[in-house]
């Protein structure tokens, strides 16, 4: 499974790890993703999606109908 937010569609970046005599070496930073089930009441069904931390503050704020409907209209699969 991908390192993707299906809502807000952050990903994994790059950068250095950096050590005490400052040698850089490659690293990914991986975004803060969680599998969360959502219970949809106008399906009578739940729906997984894969969420970063923002993610789930985006639907606790605005409502997982109308941020499904975002997604729909935008064409992405949940």
């Amino acid at each position: 499974m991908s390192h993707i937010c299906q809502v807000t569609g952050k990903r994994p970046m790059t950068g250095h790890n950096r050590s005490h005599a400052m040698n850089a070496t490659k690293r990914r930073f991986l975004p803060n993703l969680h599998l969360h089930r959502f219970w949809v009441a106008n399906e009578k069904r739940f729906i997984k999606l894969r969420l970063s931390a923002k993610g789930i503050r985006i639907i606790d704020k605005n409502g997982i109908e109308k941020v499904l409907s975002d997604l729909r209209r935008y064409g992405h699969k949940y």
